[in-house]
């Protein structure tokens, strides 16, 4: 049977061709995509994403277990969508308007993969209305990020629309440098993080 612990191990070390390689193998041998991707990847993201929080390891080391997991995550995405497995929930993520940065960004919409989250990935420089068609589309959770004081307004723009929109189920999230959970109160978010490990949990939170 498949060692679910072994893909978690090789993913933490960053070995994407070994779990490739162990993904394909579980896959012959006909164990479910989401058992591989729940007590697999998900577990070796996890783990990574405690490390993180506990500065044990730092941003090359995640970003290149994400690798691992994508290498992992590209042979089960087919698998999932044709058994109609539903995902932890699903995400739109995007740096606010006027906003290019995107390594925090990143390192979240990856957690998010990892976790098992179908994850819409925006982009940078984000306008509010476009989040609000990714929640009209069905996004359940928005995630917005700013790197820099100025373009925050915007995160208090787009949770504005989406109560003009109506759309009040949808959860919204925010985080970066510059932003504090007093600044999250203040605009109504509902959920502020200060690292991508943090943030799965949060976003896990939301949508049980």
């Amino acid at each position: 049977m498949a060692d679910f612990r072994a893909i978690a191990d090789a993913l933490k070390a960053g070995r994407a061709p070994k779990v490739k390689a162990q993904v394909q193998e579980a896959l012959n041998e006909g164990v479910s995509a989401s058992d591989i991707l729940n007590q697999g990847l998900v577990v070796g993201m996890g783990e990574i994403g405690e490390l993180f929080k506990k500065n044990e390891v730092y941003v090359p080391e995640v970003l290149i277990a994400a690798r691992a997991m994508y290498a992992g995550l590209d042979l089960l995405k087919p698998v999932l969508a044709a058994s109609g497995a539903e995902p932890a929930g699903k995400v739109a993520i995007g740096t606010v308007q006027g906003d290019l940065h995107d390594i925090g960004k990143n390192l979240v919409s990856m957690m998010m993969e990892g976790a098992g989250f179908e994850v819409n990935d925006l982009g940078t420089d984000v306008a509010p209305e476009k989040f609000v068609e990714a929640a009209e589309n069905g996004a359940q959770i928005i995630c917005m990020s700013a790197l820099l004081t100025t373009t925050m307004p915007s995160m208090k723009a787009t949770i504005e629309q989406l109560r003009a929109k109506g759309l009040t189920n949808v959860k919204v999230m925010v985080g970066g440098a510059p932003v504090t959970q007093a600044f999250a109160d203040e605009i109504g978010a509902d959920a502020y993080t200060d690292d991508a490990a943090s943030a799965v949990d949060a976003a896990k939170k939301l949508v049980c």
